[in-house]
């Protein structure tokens, strides 16, 4: 048990913050392998549009790093063009 109040608060909002950023980074991770996994051109635009705005949503946020959300919206885009 911490000796201040204070450093018990700071546990309990971390994990707070943990469980909140692992609940986006996962819904973000799904949206990207649905995106990725489907074949339709029509189908991957719509799951590609839905999942770069999470990604921006998450990043804006600052769950994951500006950079990363960029190389992973460039990899949907990527793959549409192919389906297109």
């Amino acid at each position: 048990m911490p000796v201040k109040k204070t450093i018990a608060k700071r546990i309990r909002q971390a994990e707070k913050a943990r469980i909140r950023n692992k609940h986006y980074s996962s819904m973000m991770k799904t949206a990207i392998k649905k995106a990725l996994a489907t074949e339709d051109a029509e189908n991957a635009t719509t799951l590609g549009r839905s999942a770069m705005s999470l990604i921006d949503k998450v990043a804006s946020v600052g769950i994951i790093h500006k950079n990363k959300a960029a190389n992973q919206k460039s990899r949907i885009a990527k793959h549409i063009g192919t389906l297109s």
